[in-house]
């Protein structure tokens, strides 16, 4: 019989999950790596409610920012209007655009949650 090993300073020992479809999927994904945070984190910041900020100097959100553009740029190549887009990609490029403004200013993001309506 092996002795089960305690946890080394981890407070998190419940597993959560669930189910999303390919939409929700694809916006989560999209989300999480513009914030730069992990999808774990960017979903307790989310049902908490808490602010987090958004480092622009940030390599992994830098490289999520460049990915974003170029799939917006692709998609604009198939469709110039934007009213063909889909909801999830409106959503995306106005999240992108407040992070580049954010940026631009040379401030750190910090991104409000909004209540859920």
């Amino acid at each position: 019989m092996t002795i089960k090993k305690k946890p080394y300073k981890r407070t998190r020992q419940i597993t959560v999950s669930f189910r999303v479809n390919e939409e929700e999927q694809e916006i989560l994904n999209r989300k999480a790596a513009l914030s730069g945070l992990t999808k774990q984190d960017y979903l307790i910041h989310c049902i908490t409610q808490r602010d987090y900020v958004i480092d622009g100097r940030n390599t992994r959100v830098q490289k999520a920012i460049s990915k974003q553009i170029n799939e917006l740029i692709e998609l604009l190549k198939k469709q110039s209007f934007i009213k063909d887009w889909e909801c999830k990609d409106i959503e995306v490029l106005e999240y992108l655009l407040k992070i580049i403004i954010s940026i631009k200013k040379g401030a750190q993001i910090k991104v409000e949650m909004e209540p859920r309506k």
